[in-house]
């Protein structure tokens, strides 16, 4: 049986996986601003980018579960097994789907100078680099350290 863990200590693990996901998006946000020289409040809601908010806020929660159930708990195996499926998909599948985006935009780009075309761009940057994911994934683990031991 797992133990519970107190309301307060569920609060602090809670405010640990949004701070790691905010600080991340945050991070974006801020490289943005200095790339284009302007502020673009829609980039705290974009994928992609340094370091990964996905990875960041799975991390984090596989961390705090670990700490407050134990590294050897059930509900820090789920968490981790979940952790790595979302990680994995960030810079796997997503990823591969953004180059894919790059390629049919060449296609429209392409064919819209022959003709008019009522089709719209595909977003890009939908998936993260290995970097930006292990990145991210760091960041989620020091906040969940900082925040609940």
């Amino acid at each position: 049986m797992v133990n519970e863990m107190p309301p307060f200590e569920e609060i602090r693990a809670f405010y640990a996986v949004i701070s790691a996901w905010l600080l991340a998006q945050t991070l974006k946000v801020l490289q943005g601003v200095i790339r284009e020289k302007k502020i673009d409040f829609r980039w705290f809601l974009d994928t992609g980018g340094m370091p990964s908010s996905h990875s960041a806020a799975v991390a984090s929660l596989a961390t705090v579960t670990g700490l407050y159930y134990g590294f050897q708990s059930l509900p820090f195996g789920i968490t981790l097994c979940y952790s790595l499926i979302i990680m994995f998909d960030a810079a796997g599948v997503r990823r591969n789907v953004g180059k894919q985006a790059i390629i049919l935009n060449k296609i429209v780009d392409e064919l819209s100078k022959g003709q008019q075309l009522e089709e719209q761009r595909i977003k890009e940057l939908l998936g993260h680099t290995p970097l930006q994911v292990f990145v991210g994934a760091f960041l989620g683990i020091i906040i969940s350290i900082l925040f609940c031991v």
